[in-house]
């Protein structure tokens, strides 16, 4: 069992895009706004893996880039190899690997894979709204 802090800001340079800068005269940045809880609020991550099989190390590596993407400084992850100790699987009633499970903030979110399909796992993750179609951000 491993842990992963998320100290630091690291690579959240440039993260922004510089996409609608232009002929925004006296329009305030988002950057500028005050956080909201949602904003600040620490997510925790436990990712359940079979050994090094290539999905388990997949799923370790998508969780990784999304978390630091979109959560970046606000998370914590924790890998469970269930190879090692099988029987940590019932405490989040685990029946395919690999498995997230989004512990906090509550409630509890489960989503099955390896991530690759990041957009589907924001949204069963609720890290991103779906969008209404013809409602504009």
């Amino acid at each position: 069992m491993s842990r992963e802090g998320s100290e630091g800001s690291e690579g959240s340079e440039g993260s922004e895009g510089s996409e609608g800068s232009e002929g925004s005269e006296g329009s305030e940045s988002s950057e500028h706004e005050a956080p909201t809880p949602a904003d600040t609020e620490v997510w925790e991550f436990r990712l359940y893996i079979a050994g090094q099989r290539p999905k388990s190390l997949n799923a370790v590596a998508n969780l990784k880039r999304m978390c630091e993407e979109h959560l970046s400084g606000r998370h914590r992850i924790e890998v469970i190899d269930l190879l090692k100790d099988p029987r940590l699987a019932k405490e989040d009633g685990i029946v395919a690997i690999p498995t997230l499970v989004r512990k906090l903030p509550d409630p509890m979110r489960r989503v099955i894979g390896d991530l690759s399909n990041l957009e589907k796992a924001l949204v069963r993750l609720e890290l991103r709204v779906t969008r209404k179609p013809g409602v504009v951000p």
